[in-house]
């Protein structure tokens, strides 16, 4: 089992799986009541997309892979002037107690469902909780980008502007155990949700996490 993530679910249903469009679309209903509720725009989701400029073709990973930058995340905000030291062998970053003590709804990388629901194209502080919402919480994908950018250079990647040149993300998207570094994990989820942040602020289309 492994975490998906996708940008423009409904526009990739509707040519891939047709039949499971409405039920997705329900969850986008389920959604805009919740952002209506707390006095934010209603996310209209696409249904047609073009083809997605995504500089890496890491969809998917381990569940422990995404904890791993979590644990990094956490370690970096808890002591700013600290890169944080590579997961040792035999820790657990998903039971780390230091997630405990930095995650909160503001940190949308932290507080977000490790498993499913959905990150939104509309800024608001806080992850929104709600009944019927996959994963009980919707995130906000402009934030989770300013998350990223925070830690892209502790990770040893280089931002220019806020934003990653084609050249470091085609790096960046080949690496794996041999080349990366001890950090090759967190560098390889960074990416992906990095091209899935960009993309949806772009088009205006929600990350999926399934």
């Amino acid at each position: 089992m492994g975490l998906g993530i996708t940008v423009g679910i409904l526009a990739d249903l509707a040519v891939n799986d047709p039949e499971s469009v409405d039920e997705v679309a329900a969850d986008f209903e389920a959604i805009n009541d919740v952002l209506y509720r707390n006095g934010l725009p209603e996310h209209w989701e696409p249904r047609t997309l073009p083809r997605l400029d995504n500089r890496t073709d890491c969809g998917s990973f381990p569940y422990s892979f995404l904890h791993r930058l979590r644990y990094f995340y956490a370690r970096r905000i808890a002591d700013p002037d600290r890169v944080p030291a590579p997961v040792a062998e035999g820790e657990r970053p998903a039971h780390a107690p230091i997630l405990e003590a930095i995650g909160t709804p503001g940190h949308h990388l932290l507080w977000h469902s490790d498993c499913e629901g959905y990150y939104v194209p509309i800024d608001f502080p806080e992850v929104l909780e709600g009944e019927g919402i996959a994963g009980a919480g919707i995130g906000s994908s402009i934030r989770l980008m300013s998350e990223l950018v925070l830690i892209a250079a502790p990770l040893g990647i280089a931002l220019h502007d806020g934003g990653l040149n084609d050249a470091d993300a085609n790096s960046l998207a080949r690496e794996d155990e041999e080349t990366g570094g001890p950090y090759w994990v967190e560098r390889i989820v960074w990416l992906t949700l990095f091209e899935a942040a960009r993309l949806s602020i772009e088009h205006r289309a929600a990350i999926h996490f399934g």
